[in-house]
């Protein structure tokens, strides 16, 4: 696949910051790339920004304390549902992400919620012990017997390794998190890993790695399947990217209904608003110039690609949160 030049402009803080400051132009003049958004197949609840971890390189700098995003409420998930019934959208699964979602007091019925309604579940956990609490494994048991091809668990590995994965997420995480997903394998839950690229390897060596940790903790996960395993690139906002102009699906070979943009949106409850909000990108939740109103219709207009994670993460890296 070709790939768009980047610029040689490294050390001029002035000049870089004039990339992603117009969503309309880049820097150079050129019209921004933009996506639409086709049909509305998925859309994300960001449960809340609180979790259980302080990761290193967490995108959406969530720690047990950062509670920039409020607990989303029942009352404030089921009206989005209810517009998905009435306006016929095309939304099949809702994805479910924080912060750890399972520390969300009212998370099983959120989940029970959207299961009820016949969408399938994605849903993003660390699987220690906010999962693994008593009340929380028996509702998850329950859900599972009731809507077992309906919800999917994806669990944040970051390596196969403990050292690389504790560089990450800190001490004493990786046994916890081994713990949660041997129980998700042995109760025969619908699971997958989300694995990280920050350490440089070929994606053979990852599979192949995470291939033997997987046979080690009879988990039942083939490591070559790229649903069951699934590798996202970093994200930094500071690190020199290019800005994608509309000539660039010509010139990469890629099409902008594939951008997550395309087809999800993501709620979220800022801790200084009254209700929910609908952002654009799962991976945008504080920008405000992604925020595109408080109803699935008002955020269905199109999304102009004015931030890095636009050209590193989903242009150029190819990344996708849906399954």
């Amino acid at each position: 696949m070709k790939r768009f030049p980047v610029s040689n402009i490294q050390d001029d803080v002035g000049l870089r910051n004039l990339k992603f400051s117009d969503p309309y132009k880049t820097q150079n003049g050129d019209p921004r790339a933009y996506v639409d958004l086709p049909k509305l197949s998925t859309l994300w609840l960001n449960t809340g920004t609180l979790c259980n971890l302080a990761c290193k390189n967490c995108y959406i700098e969530s720690t047990p304390s950062n509670d920039r995003l409020s607990y989303l409420t029942l009352d404030d998930v089921v009206p989005y549902l209810k517009e998905i019934e009435q306006r016929g959208l095309a939304t099949k699964e809702i994805g479910i992400t924080g912060g750890e979602p399972f520390m969300n007091p009212e998370i099983l019925d959120i989940l029970d919620a959207c299961l009820i309604r016949g969408f399938s579940l994605l849903i993003l956990t660390n699987a220690m012990r906010p999962m693994t609490r008593p009340a929380i494994k028996t509702g998850l048991l329950e859900l599972k017997t009731a809507y077992r091809d309906f919800m999917t668990i994806r669990v944040s590995v970051d390596h196969f390794d403990k050292i690389k994965h504790e560089e990450e997420r800190g001490p004493g995480s990786w046994e916890p998190m081994i713990q949660g997903l041997n129980w998700l394998s042995q109760h025969e839950f619908q699971i997958n890993i989300a694995g990280r690229t920050r350490w440089n390897e070929s994606e053979d060596e990852l599979r192949q790695g995470f291939k033997s940790l997987f046979q080690e903790n009879n988990i039942n996960l083939d490591a070559t399947d790229t649903r069951q395993l699934t590798f996202f690139p970093e994200m930094d906002e500071n690190i020199e990217v290019p800005e994608i102009t509309t000539k660039c699906w010509n010139i990469l070979g890629v099409s902008p209904n594939d951008m997550m943009c395309a087809s999800s949106r993501m709620i979220v409850k800022p801790k200084s608003s009254a209700k929910p909000s609908v952002m654009a990108c799962t991976l945008l939740a504080y920008d405000e110039q992604f925020n595109m109103g408080h109803t699935l219709h008002e955020a269905s207009r199109s999304v102009r690609l004015n931030h890095p994670h636009c050209a590193k993460f989903c242009v150029l890296g190819g990344g996708k949160c849906t399954s």
